[in-house]
């Protein structure tokens, strides 16, 4: 990989006294999409959340573009070009949606205030339902609806590189079909860089080129996301038991359909790109 975008250096977080992050190292290319997967308590989120400001290392370098950020606050974190969609829905959920993607343009204001209405449109375009629910209030909307906001506060952003921390839980397989296929679209258009957190782990390699491994706040394993996806008994010793195997028959079979299409689409944009 050429000069990463990203790279986290001997990351150490603790909470209290409890270690949640032990000398993490990662790195993200430019353009690149990449996994980070774990059981839970493993530290993707906390991870995610030291890029993004919201909590500080006690040791180690996150730099961007080769400039250190973790001393940064997270509205400068975002405007040096990273955005973090965070477990949970973070919404104004009184204002509506065409006010939230406005706060979601905050950071961008001072430097680029005439872009808002390209950005305001880039986005609707990517999530065509929000531009039907453009004048509803955000706490109205479903819990998909509500997902896609997410995601389209960050774009309005424009990122270099967006976090993104389990995109799918708790939604119905075609709503999560439409959120990866904005991703997809925003990556391959945009060369928008992806750090991925994702529960389903097939759905998560299927479309990324590269991902890690935490266990209990360390690093464990570094590859190519389709090495990891043929050696499915590897994933599982470190995530506790088989991927998927939790979820009813019938999600896993729909999710399935969704990893197909995903590397579907990855083949083809790779056989698209110029040699």
């Amino acid at each position: 990989m050429s000069q990463p975008l990203l790279r986290v250096t001997g990351c150490h977080v603790r909470y209290g006294l409890v270690p949640a992050l032990r000398g993490v190292d990662l790195e993200v290319g430019p353009g690149e999409m990449v996994a980070l997967l774990g059981a839970n308590g493993a530290g993707k989120t906390t991870t995610l959340r030291a890029i993004s400001g919201l909590v500080k290392p006690h040791a180690g370098s996150i730099e961007l573009d080769g400039q250190r950020i973790d001393g940064l606050s997270p509205t400068q974190v975002v405007r040096r070009g990273i955005a973090h969609m965070p477990e949970g829905r973070d919404l104004f959920a009184g204002l509506s949606v065409r006010e939230n993607l406005r706060y979601g343009f905050f950071p961008r204001r001072k430097l680029h205030r005439r872009e808002y209405g390209a950005a305001l449109e880039q986005v609707l375009d990517a999530f065509p339902k929000l531009r039907e629910r453009s004048s509803q209030k955000a706490g109205t909307l479903s819990g998909g609806e509500q997902q896609m906001l997410t995601a389209a506060m960050a774009l309005m952003a424009a990122p270099r590189l967006l976090l993104v921390d389990e995109l799918s839980l708790g939604l119905a397989p075609k709503i999560v079909e439409q959120l990866f296929e904005a991703l997809r679209r925003v990556n391959r258009e945009s060369g928008t860089a992806i750090l991925l957190v994702e529960q389903f782990v097939p759905l998560a390699l299927a479309n990324t080129e590269r991902a890690y491994v935490l266990s209990k706040g360390e690093v464990v394993m570094s590859r190519r996301s389709a090495d990891l996806k043929d050696d499915p008994e590897l994933v599982s010793s470190y995530l506790g038991g088989h991927v998927g195997e939790e979820e009813p028959p019938s999600l896993v079979a729909e999710m399935s359909h969704l990893v197909h299409d995903a590397e579907t689409a990855r083949e083809a944009s790779e056989g698209a790109a110029p040699a």
